[in-house]
């Protein structure tokens, strides 16, 4: 979904301008102890991430009771990581490890210096990571939400738009793209090292979708995937940056999911414009993003009707 693929890193873009000033006041021992507050579906939460989630609201400059609204959202933080895990989305350390590299970049930082806004603020890069993990996997089980209520826009409402636009119908990009998958079962996670190093050797070879199978023939677990035509506004929102990067011929970096190890080889691409265009992009320019934040609302509070939360 449009709007709620933005929801990581322009929510927040405004946490460091001024780079938090690189002043933030050291944290003092009180954030070292650590006891259960409240227990979400058998999960614990604890003081420390509440803490953590208070200095995290401070440097956005939230008002209020930060330390009740910081509490909440670690709730809300903890029932969107068990729905996550109910509906088998998992998140690759690669994935979160790129988000906040490129996090860092948009506030004109490093890594390694984000590293230390946060930890002085009592923040810490894990905590920011776990938060990054949360809302990519929600972006996901959002977009699986909205697909599963037959969430489109219909063909009227796109000739509509065309007309407000003087009937003028845009353009998108259209791929032809190919899937590898090195599969590693959830029991063998401990063997993932390898199977990324001959991933990498496979997608090095990659130089078009026609000799992939031969490349697979003697691998063990490889499933190659023909994903057909795919307009640019509805490229999968976890691999739509990386297929975009990727020239003709190429393709995408190696990274984790939940199957396995896989990558996407770029078949080929064309500008075209036609009626099926103007209704996918209408649809990720708009209808998306009206309805996400309901969508988003209404989801929250069926996993809050539906949960046991206790204090301690």
């Amino acid at each position: 979904m449009a709007s709620v693929r933005k929801t990581l890193l322009s929510l927040n873009a405004a946490i460091f301008i001024v780079a938090a000033a690189f002043s933030v006041p050291t944290v003092g021992p009180a954030y070292a102890a650590s006891e259960i507050k409240y227990v979400v579906n058998n999960v614990p939460v604890t003081n420390y991430d509440i803490q953590r989630r208070a200095a995290f609201l401070k440097l956005q400059r939230k008002k209020g009771n930060l330390t009740k609204l910081a509490a909440d959202d670690m709730i809300d933080q903890t029932l969107k990581q068990g729905e996550m895990r109910r509906l088998n989305i998992r998140m690759a350390d690669t994935e979160v490890d790129a988000a906040y590299a490129r996090f860092a970049k948009s506030n004109k930082m490093t890594p390694a210096q984000l590293n230390g806004v946060l930890d002085k603020a009592g923040v810490t890069a894990q905590h920011f990571k776990d938060y990054i993990r949360t809302q990519l996997g929600w972006n996901r089980v959002l977009s699986a939400r909205f697909r599963a209520q037959g969430g489109t826009m219909s063909e009227q409402d796109a000739v509509r738009r065309m007309l407000q636009d003087g009937g003028n119908k845009p353009s998108a990009t259209e791929y032809v793209l190919q899937q590898v998958i090195f599969v590693v079962p959830a029991s063998e996670r401990g063997s993932m090292g390898k199977r990324k190093k001959e991933a990498e050797a496979m997608r090095q070879r990659f130089t078009s979708c026609e000799s992939t199978r031969e490349f697979a023939k003697g691998l063990i677990d490889v499933t190659v995937r023909d994903l057909g035509r795919v307009l640019a506004p509805e490229l999968p929102g976890d691999w739509a940056e990386q297929i975009k990067a990727t020239k003709i011929g190429g393709a995408t970096p190696v990274r984790e999911t939940d199957r396995g190890v896989e990558f996407i080889g770029i078949c080929r691409t064309r500008e075209v414009s036609d009626d099926r265009v103007a209704k996918s992009v209408f649809q990720a320019e708009g209808s998306e993003d009206d309805q996400a934040g309901e969508l988003d609302k209404k989801y929250m509070t069926e996993l809050r009707e539906r949960a046991k939360i206790t204090e301690r």
